[in-house]
């Protein structure tokens, strides 16, 4: 059997460094500046942000890091150790579908920032990328980038960056995405980017943006909140995630409400619908109360009770929502069969990663039953990374 092979984060300073070798090899002299900005880990509350629902994510040590350099002639160029791409562009032309691939994260930043009076026509930018967020792992290495930029734009540019004036920045990100990357996803990873706090998960309102931090420490708990990136393909464009958000915003008008948060019946709500939509509403609603439990919980520091409400909540996406994958389930089936409190999948699903609560003395039980389940079923190789809760994009 192979071993279980750990992905542990670099040093941040070492990450600034590439990305500031890559910026002077490809468009010589110093950056302005550098910054960076986490990957996260979604602990309970998926697929319900873009439903007005509560998610709690927590930020990840992994980062990524943009070393940035204005220009004057409204010209936008990007390089990126992951692809050893760059791209060049006029930032006048960037438009839904343009650019695509990586470099759409990047230019609808600015885009954005535009369109909402933020940032001025004529100014371009130079920008090297580096990351530790595993691409493809449902980690959010997209959110990691845009946040990123945009805290980068921003400090050039003189805007805000204190909490209130990262909000802006959160919804430029979220356009970006959305509107020029077009992956339909929700404001969950941009705002735990821009708003983590070390040692703690972010209690988010996706319905009005309010939220605040719930203490989350593992360790007193003697516990590890293993990754488990599947090492399986994992796509939001090719029409799932959209097909997903579709459903429910249907549900939605069937129900006559604005989101499925303002459904004060489930049981009547899921009994109005066709089966297929009742299916993604009862996920969509359990999920939400799932999320109000793991917080009451890790109020009363009761980490270790968080497992049941995790195996209930990869069942409602396997089986409701349908987004789960054979890598994904083998993942958690495995992890608590090997003695975790708690499994499930965690991110957009369709491949990507899972997530176990594991008690320290059951870790490496865990991680070599999920590497031999994987194995004997001819899947990819699972790696695993660690997941202590983070802080916020920031500037080095």
């Amino acid at each position: 059997m192979t071993a279980a092979q750990w992905v542990h984060p670099a040093e941040v300073r070492t990450v600034a460094g590439t990305a500031e070798a890559l910026f002077r090899s490809t468009f010589g002299g110093a950056a302005d500046g550098v910054w960076a900005a986490p990957g996260r880990v979604n602990l309970i509350g998926e697929h319900v942000d873009y439903a007005g629902g509560l998610v709690l994510p927590f930020a990840l040590p992994y980062v990524t890091v943009v070393a940035v350099r204005v220009r004057d002639d409204g010209i936008l160029r990007a390089v990126s150790t992951h692809t050893g791409e760059t791209w060049r562009g006029a930032l006048a032309d960037v438009a839904p579908g343009h650019p695509s691939g990586w470099a759409a994260y990047v230019a609808g930043v600015v885009w954005a920032l535009r369109r909402s009076g933020l940032l001025t026509a004529g100014t371009g930018f130079e920008v090297a990328v580096h990351s530790t967020v595993p691409v493809g792992s449902g980690l959010s290495s997209s959110a990691a980038l845009e946040c990123a930029f945009a805290l980068a734009v921003a400090d050039l540019a003189g805007l805000p960056t204190d909490e209130s004036g990262r909000r802006p920045l959160i919804d430029a990100s979220i356009r970006a995405e959305n509107e020029i990357a077009g992956a339909s996803t929700g404001g969950m990873d941009q705002s735990v980017a821009m708003l983590a706090r070390p040692g703690h998960a972010l209690l988010l309102d996706c319905r009005d943006g309010a939220s605040r931090h719930v203490p989350l420490d593992f360790r007193s708990a003697g516990a590890r909140l293993v990754v488990v990136d599947t090492n399986a393909p994992h796509r939001l464009v090719d029409g799932q995630y959209g097909n997903r958000r579709a459903a429910v915003e249907k549900a939605c008008a069937d129900l006559g409400v604005a989101t499925l948060r303002d459904v004060a019946d489930a049981d009547a709500a899921v009994a109005a619908l066709s089966p297929l939509a009742a299916q993604r509403a009862r996920h969509v609603l359990g999920e939400i109360g799932r999320v109000r439990e793991v917080a009451g919980l890790l109020d009363r520091g009761r980490i270790a009770d968080v497992g049941d409400t995790l195996n209930r909540s990869h069942a409602s996406l396997r089986d409701d929502y349908e987004v789960s994958s054979v890598e994904l389930d083998s993942a958690v089936d495995a992890a608590v069969e090997a003695g975790a409190w708690g499994a499930r999948m965690t991110g957009g699903g369709f491949g990507g990663s899972a997530i176990a609560l594991v008690p320290l003395d059951r870790v490496d039980a865990v991680t070599e039953n999920i590497v031999r389940r994987a194995e004997s079923a001819s899947l990819p190789t699972p790696q695993f990374l660690s997941a202590e809760p983070s802080g916020s994009a920031h500037r080095l």
